[in-house]
């Protein structure tokens, strides 16, 4: 077992929300190593102390706890089992995954760790870039018990809310979960505002009276916010949701379950998508609305 206090960290995946959860790790006083496709990405990270690793595979020989945050489950792939992937190198060490990726991988994942002596954690997040920059995020874990017990300390340097769900695969069902209330939220959001635009309502003073109620929530009182200020800047990228939605799409109908709203969402940001909005905001669902 790792003594994760003094552990040197491998950070894969320095994107909108992993620059600030690699930075929270190094700035708790960790070695940090840090991989990441465009080098220019760990800039700032590298200027603050970093060390830069030249493959996954360079991160899995140096580091004692590998963390990835990358795009989509053909880059999770990738970054673990590829040939010069992190478990073509690591030995003995704890890897997390806090990417949103399937349930399944999650799953090979922790086979192939066992066997090169890992443990091997699923631990995706909730809280965009607002929730990584001041870490808060919500972290759903999946895997042994003594493996989430082992990676705690390090998760708590990026979140707030972090739950073990379950085994290996039940923290991206949760993140399923996740996004599925999501998809439905904020369709309601968007609806409600283009309601009270056409209606002639003044959307601030629509937001002060209903943001305070039943409806209120993140989706509303802080992506509702946005949408009244036309700013559709990527806290999460459409591109990144419409995945973790067909996801959810895939392994609903894998258990057989019908989740209307679920599709019906997945279909109009697939429209966004089409009409060159997928590295827009979520928020930017309002845009379907002819706004």
């Amino acid at each position: 077992m790792t003594n994760t206090s003094k552990a040197r960290v491998g950070f894969i995946g320095l994107g909108n929300m992993g620059q600030s959860m690699a930075g929270h790790i190094l700035a708790a006083g960790h070695p940090l190593c840090v991989y990441n496709r465009s080098r220019e990405k760990a800039a700032a990270l590298l200027e603050q102390g970093a060390a830069w690793c030249e493959s996954p595979g360079d991160v899995g020989a140096r580091c004692d706890v590998i963390i990835t945050m990358v795009g989509y489950p053909s880059d999770v792939e990738e970054v673990w089992l590829a040939a010069d992937g992190v478990l073509s190198r690591a030995r003995g060490a704890l890897l997390i995954d806090m990417t949103t990726s399937s349930p399944e991988l999650a799953r090979r994942i922790e086979s192939a760790a066992a066997e090169h002596r890992c443990r091997s954690l699923d631990a995706p997040v909730s809280g965009g870039d607002i929730g990584a920059r001041d870490a808060k995020l919500s972290i759903m874990v999946g895997g042994a018990r003594e493996a989430f017990e082992e990676a705690l300390p390090i998760l708590q340097l990026m979140g707030t809310n972090i739950v073990h769900q379950g085994k290996a695969g039940a923290g991206q069902h949760t993140k399923m979960c996740n996004q599925i209330v999501i998809a439905s939220t904020i369709m309601g959001v968007c609806e409600g505002l283009a309601y009270g635009k056409a209606a002639g309502l003044d959307l601030p003073t629509v937001l002060k009276s209903i943001g305070s109620g039943a409806a209120g929530g993140f989706q509303l009182n802080v992506l509702g916010a946005k949408i009244i200020a036309g700013d559709f800047a990527p806290g999460f990228y459409i591109e990144h949701f419409v995945k973790d939605l067909g996801i959810a799409l895939a392994e609903a109908q894998r258990m057989k379950l019908e989740l209307p709203g679920l599709a019906l969402a997945r279909k109009l940001y697939g429209v966004l998508v089409e009409q060159g909005h997928a590295r827009l905001g979520t928020q930017a669902l309002y845009k379907y609305y002819g706004n």
